[in-house]
C-alpha cells in the first residue's frame, strides 16, 4: 500500500518543542544532561534539532 502524501501533519521533526516536557526529557536522557542544561541549550542555540544534538553531545562529553 503506498503512502498517502496528502495526509501529513504540520509538525516539524527538525525542531525541538522546548515547552514540551517529553522533548526536553528525551534530550536530557539521550545525552545524560539535566533538564536545566537542556533548557539552557535551547535558550542559547534555538530549537533546531541537529544543532541542539551536536551541542548536547559536546556538553555531555565534558
Amino acid at each position: 500500500m503506498p503512502d498517502e502524501k496528502s495526509k501529513t501533519d504540520n509538525r516539524d521533526r527538525g525542531r525541538v518543542a522546548g515547552d514540551e516536557e517529553y522533548e526536553v526529557g528525551y534530550l536530557a536522557s539521550k545525552f545524560q544532561l539535566t533538564i536545566p542544561e537542556v533548557r539552557e541549550l535551547i535558550r542559547k542555540y534555538g530549537n533546531d534539532r541537529d544543532t541542539l544534538e551536536r551541542e548536547a553531545k559536546a556538553l555531555g562529553n565534558r
